[in-house]
């Protein structure tokens, strides 16, 4: 497995990016506990402040954690497992598994996920369905122009991804305000 580790120089860039997305958040949350105006978050007591910035970073923490979940939900949904996770993460499978509960369909419920699924992408909705005689992948859907559309007939895809690209490119081409 590759090395997420990241350089020094793309340690600064990401370290500047967060502070200049959090410093805002501060002062907001700040404003709102004080009743000052943001521009005057940082003349106030410096305890205060840190504080207000602390805050700040436990909001950040939250929204990863959430963002963290959808992302693991994402691999598992195309079939990643949790000892794959778990490697990425740094931790066990186990330690994945306790993590995003939600992640990988469990074995009794497999059977039912790897023959049907949704895919939602610009505004329009698919559905990905595994025919049981060949075990092909096909799709369906409405656009949101209301356009419907589905596989070729006879098209047949040898993995749910590819039918999923098949599909996500016609919703892609019936969004609002296209014809």
């Amino acid at each position: 497995m590759a090395s997420f580790e990241i350089t020094p120089e793309e340690q600064a860039e990401l370290d500047k990016a967060l502070y200049d997305a959090l410093n805002p958040l501060a002062s907001a949350l700040r404003s709102r506990a004080s009743g000052l105006p943001e521009e005057r978050m940082w003349e106030a007591d410096p305890v205060e402040v840190t504080l207000s910035v602390l805050a700040a970073w436990k909001v950040v923490d939250a929204e990863v954690k959430r963002l963290t979940a959808i992302a693991a939900g994402t691999a598992g949904s195309y079939g990643a497992s949790y000892e794959q996770m778990g490697a990425v993460w740094g931790i066990t499978r186990q330690g994945a598994r306790k993590k995003w509960p939600e992640a990988v369909s469990r074995p009794a419920t497999t059977a039912a996920a790897r023959t049907s699924s949704a895919l939602e992408l610009c505004g329009g909705t698919a559905e990905l369905t595994q025919e049981p005689s060949s075990g092909g992948w096909r799709w369906s859907g409405k656009g949101a122009d209301g356009t419907r559309g589905a596989a070729d007939a006879g098209a047949s895809y040898a993995t749910k991804e590819e039918a999923a690209a098949h599909a996500g490119a016609f919703l892609k081409e019936h969004t609002l305000g296209q014809a």
